[in-house]
């Protein structure tokens, strides 16, 4: 099935003196799961493959909603952003008379900040230096005022990058203490993946789908009383805006959570990499930090937190500069410097990437000549995006048998499906999960590619598929209408 490419070369006789065999190599990679760009997708690759060959399908082309990247599903770059980079990438161009003044003066700020003014050279390990001033008193705008010190600013190869290196530094222990790690179900599964590499433990606690995903500090309880018993529960991740959940959390919830971190002494992650993209009435993102900041010394002079941000979502959409930044609060000096030892390791992020940052974190100011165009551009991205998202559940939720909650924020649906009976047998059978079973149908019947709820995590005995809100909306809805269709077939054939 999903690997009959890599089936068709037969296997290599494997020889005595090899060195590294499947049996031989590092047993945590074995354990690496990736779901987002699982069998299904290496399917979806197969069948645009056979469509380019010729091959009759019963559609015309493979429409990928299983990963959030914006600019393949049609969204559109920020102007500005592109033009301070092509700048900065060809600095001759800094003579052309296209270039609005304020994208040359500030492709020419970020050029000095550069070894021998090009982006070419390697940075700073932590990161340019005025790129992290410029975070610093963006997040000390966001924030309202709360101070923001550059020294805590690391910028990073993409949010991921950040993450991993932060759990790294947490994980050690053997046995009943080694290193548990507390993320939510569903949950993105960078976090699963990366702690199967470190060999840390996985501790899961349950979002409420129904309460709209709302994280419940009753079940962050269970969820630690019961992991103590085998291990060293050190960190709790929190996703918000929720991927693959959509669901943006109350500040109500938020200090709940820090107090919760306190009591329990843990470390606070907070993946904040879609804190743009907000669009039900009445929800707000509040950055951890600034409510940490809100509650007072009892709590932020002592609660270890690390926030996470991107190039790569929201209005920006540009995830293959691998731009982001992390900001550390309360971490303890000695281990500050242990962080800075393991970065320069790496020597440092792309320096594109850093470069697109620092636009994002500061973009063209009121009476610049680019200002308007980028208001315009940004707003037509987030509105497009708050009705599709909107569409999306209005329709999901007109399907018997489908039932999807409301997206406040991110950039993904996650509706519950009913899976009859028939179908679950069959699934077993052939030993899929009946949701890997149903989008593989899916697949190959619409060409639609989803990616099944078992690849974030779900309660037992509950089915759910995630489906970025990202294509056009004329796209989307024929891909809605498309999925509804497949629903009502498949529940027909298996009922």
């Amino acid at each position: 099935g999903s690997l009959s490419t890599i089936e068709k070369s037969p296997p290599k006789p494997r020889r005595e003196q090899t060195v590294l065999t499947i049996d031989t190599m590092n047993p945590t990679v074995k354990k690496v799961e990736y779901a987002v760009r699982g069998p299904i997708v290496q399917r979806a690759m197969e069948l645009e493959k056979e469509l380019s060959e010729g091959m009759k399908k019963p559609f015309a082309e493979v429409i990928k909603a299983n990963i959030g990247d914006a600019h393949a599903m049609g969204q559109q770059p920020i102007t500005f952003f592109r033009q301070v980079l092509a700048l900065c990438s060809y600095p001759e161009l800094l003579n052309d008379s296209t270039f609005p003044e304020d994208a040359k003066s500030r492709a020419r700020r970020i050029l000095q900040s550069c070894g021998g003014n090009s982006m070419g050279s390697y940075s700073a390990s932590q990161g340019i230096d005025s790129v992290r001033h410029d975070v610093a008193r963006y997040i000390k705008r966001r924030d309202d005022g709360v101070p923001c010190d550059p020294d805590n600013i690391y910028l990073t190869t993409g949010a991921s990058d950040g993450i991993v290196t932060m759990l790294k530094l947490l994980v050690c222990g053997e046995g009943a203490t080694r290193t548990g790690i507390m993320i939510s179900i569903p949950q993105y599964p960078l976090y699963s993946a990366a702690l199967a590499e470190l060999g840390a433990v996985q501790i899961n606690y349950y979002l409420n789908e129904q309460k709209c995903w709302s994280l419940d500090i009753s079940e962050l309880q269970r969820s630690l009383d019961e992991a103590r018993q085998h291990c060293n529960p050190r960190a709790l991740c929190i996703i918000n805006p929720g991927n693959p959940t959509g669901q943006v959390q109350s500040r109500q919830c938020i200090e709940d959570v820090i107090r919760f971190a306190a009591k329990e002494r843990l470390f606070l992650m907070a993946d904040e990499v879609y804190q743009d993209n907000v669009y039900a009435e009445g929800c707000q993102f509040h950055s951890f930090k600034k409510v940490l900041f809100e509650m007072g010394p009892e709590y932020s002079n002592t609660v270890e937190l690390v926030s996470f941000h991107s190039t790569s979502k929201c209005y920006m959409g540009e995830c293959g500069f691998r731009g982001g930044y992390m900001e550390i609060i309360n971490l303890d000096s000695e281990v500050k410097a242990q962080l800075t030892k393991l970065v320069s390791v790496r020597l440092c992020p792309p320096v594109p990437g850093q470069a697109l940052m620092d636009l994002v974190v500061n973009p063209p100011q009121p009476g610049e000549p680019s200002h308007e165009k980028f208001i315009k551009e940004r707003t037509t991205t987030l509105c497009a995006l708050a009705e599709k998202a909107k569409l999306t559940e209005q329709v999901l939720n007109t399907v018997q048998g489908i039932s999807c909650n409301p997206v406040q924020g991110a950039m993904y649906s996650f509706p519950c499906i009913t899976i009859p009976e028939k179908a679950i047998k069959e699934a077993t059978d052939n030993g899929q999960k009946p949701d890997m079973f149903y989008c593989m149908k899916l697949l190959e019947e619409t060409g639609i590619c989803l990616v099944p709820g078992s690849g974030f995590g779900q309660r037992d005995g509950t089915y759910h598929f995630r489906m970025t809100i990202l294509p056009p909306k004329d796209k989307l809805k024929i891909l809605l209408t498309k999925v509804k269709e497949f629903h009502q077939k498949f529940t027909q054939q298996y009922s």
